[in-house]
């Protein structure tokens, strides 16, 4: 690993940058890295690939239509992770946004993991189940002190050749663009119609140089 690498996995991003609505939120988010400390206290990481932004004032959001105990973390402090489960068998993990008493978060829905296969977290129920995420993670604050956080993305990266695009599984407010991916790679959990998937040669890789 590279210096700059280790010195952006070790450095958690500003609770600031999580006080602003989902939707911008959730694009800056691409190409940043979920980190979390191991109990050996090894840094199990990867890099964003795909988000999608919910928010309060939209019917696609949990808290659209009243506040409940199932998602009350979602009207909590920006920073902290909303873990829910979807069909009773599967945890999404989204990140709290825009400010207290209104709900608004991004789901994580797709992550690449470095000398692991390209689709071992390309979902959210695989990028819950790879990072160990469940029930027993809501509401847990992202920072060093937590073992989980978010570091921003290396100052050299080439994540720039992102796709916004409609969002995923939902009955309602289905014509907005709000998911985004990075184009370039293999890892996203489903390409927008008509958006060809990258060859490897083609594809982001994480052993390139602007990751190590």
């Amino acid at each position: 690993m590279g210096v700059e690498l280790i010195k952006n996995l070790s450095t958690a991003l500003p609770k600031s940058f999580f006080y602003r609505h989902a939707k911008i939120v959730a694009p800056d988010l691409i190409g940043c890295f979920l980190v979390k400390r191991e109990k050996n206290h090894k840094l199990l990481w990867g890099v964003i690939i795909e988000t999608e932004a919910y928010s309060q004032e939209e019917p696609g959001c949990h808290g659209h239509k009243r506040r409940s105990q199932s998602n009350e973390t979602l009207f909590g402090d920006p920073g902290h992770f909303y873990v829910y489960l979807t069909y009773g068998i599967y945890h999404c993990v989204n990140i709290v946004t825009d400010r207290k008493n209104y709900a608004s978060g991004v789901l994580l829905r797709s992550i690449a993991l470095p000398g692991e296969d390209e689709r071992v977290a390309a979902g959210p129920a695989l990028l819950a189940r790879r990072f160990g995420l469940d029930r027993n993670s809501d509401n847990c604050p992202l920072s060093l002190e937590s073992g989980l956080w978010v570091s921003d993305k290396p100052s050299g990266n080439k994540m720039k050749n992102i796709i916004a695009t409609t969002r995923i599984g939902i009955t309602k407010a289905q014509d907005l663009p709000w998911r985004w991916y990075q184009k370039n790679s293999r890892s996203v959990s489903k390409r927008a119609k008509g958006d060809r998937c990258p060859s490897k040669r083609e594809a982001f890789n994480l052993s390139k140089e602007e990751y190590q």
